[in-house]
């Protein structure tokens, strides 16, 4: 088989494992109490069937890394949102709505575009020490940021969770291509240790932050992590590892546009998966208005007023609009 098809195949059952351990990991932080501590969720069977299936779309998206460079495997990882969206509704006993196969399509249409200006030669530009370590201080400078109190925690989470698996994914190719060059270098060296801890630190970082992160829910999240992932990874590639796009500037032109449509695309599915979250919803361009509580039994409500010298006390009046004698 081509290895660019190989790559793409690797890429895509990647995506399926990584679409169901998003759903698992999703359930799994709509029961647990916020206050939950790390240690106790891993005494949960739960969490640990969703690391299994983190793990083996991780093994998968290594092999496919040795096969395609990052900007064509990165890209396929937005497959993750797409296969999410039937699995997510299959867990709540619900059909795909319309909204979200209109996004599922626009998704795969950007990702279309995006392939055919990604670069098809295997990878071979690894990372050199002082790029490693630089690329980790940037990343861990960034999720700290990102990772400070403020407004949305969830959709910083998220991009936080994004970010460090795209660069861990980067580093992961540095590994692959480094441990299958048969050039006779020393298999391990102070390099690859390195980076294989930088990997092992962002994989689990990013995946504790992801699990933080779908505490508000899966859709949004899981679509800002699905965008921030191959874009941190796809700037080291282009950056770093001499990768480029296929094409020259009509290729540009496509590629913006194949983001332009995967944008919108994610954007209509994250909102669909919003709306389905709380059924108690109504329709988009509809103002929500809050309900009037009802008191089942009448119950006695006092109007405080200024008191005037005729009166000084207040009156106190029943539900039903008659005063209390």
């Amino acid at each position: 088989m081509n290895a660019t098809l190989l790559a793409v195949a690797l890429s895509l059952v990647s995506a399926g494992a990584y679409a169901a351990a998003a759903v698992a990991q999703s359930r799994l932080a709509g029961r647990t109490d916020p206050g939950t501590g790390v240690l106790r969720m891993l005494g949960r069977g739960a969490w640990w069937s969703a690391v299994g299936l983190n793990a083996t779309g991780a093994l998968l998206h290594v092999a496919a890394l040795n096969y395609g460079p990052l900007t064509l495997v990165q890209p396929l990882g937005a497959l993750t949102l797409v296969v999410a969206v039937p699995l997510g509704a299959r867990a709540a006993g619900r059909r795909v709505g319309r909204v979200e196969w209109r996004g599922t399509a626009l998704t795969l249409l950007g990702l279309g575009a995006l392939l055919l200006t990604a670069g098809g030669s295997a990878p071979h530009e690894t990372l050199t020490l002082p790029e490693a370590l630089g690329v980790g201080a940037a990343t861990m400078a960034v999720v700290a940021g990102l990772s400070r109190p403020g407004a949305r925690p969830g959709l910083r989470h998220a991009a936080a969770s994004g970010i460090t698996s795209g660069v861990a994914s980067a580093l992961t190719q540095t590994l692959t291509v480094a441990v299958t060059d048969h050039s006779g270098g020393p298999l391990f060296s102070w390099r690859l240790l390195t980076v294989a801890l930088l990997v092992s630190a962002f994989a689990m970082g990013g995946l504790l932050l992801s699990q933080t992160a779908y505490r508000g829910g899966l859709g949004a999240p899981l679509a800002v992590v699905t965008l921030a992932n191959p874009v941190a990874a796809a700037a080291i590639g282009l950056a770093l590892l001499g990768e480029r796009l296929q094409g020259g500037p009509v290729s540009l032109v496509l590629a913006l546009l194949g983001t332009a449509a995967a944008v919108r695309g994610v954007i209509l599915l994250s909102r669909a998966q919003v709306r389905n979250a709380d059924p108690g919803g109504v329709a988009e361009g509809v103002v929500p208005v809050d309900p009037v509580p009802v008191d089942p039994v009448p119950s006695r409500v006092v109007i405080g007023s200024p008191r005037p010298a005729a009166v000084p006390e207040p009156v106190a009046v029943r539900a039903g609009g008659a005063p209390h004698p």
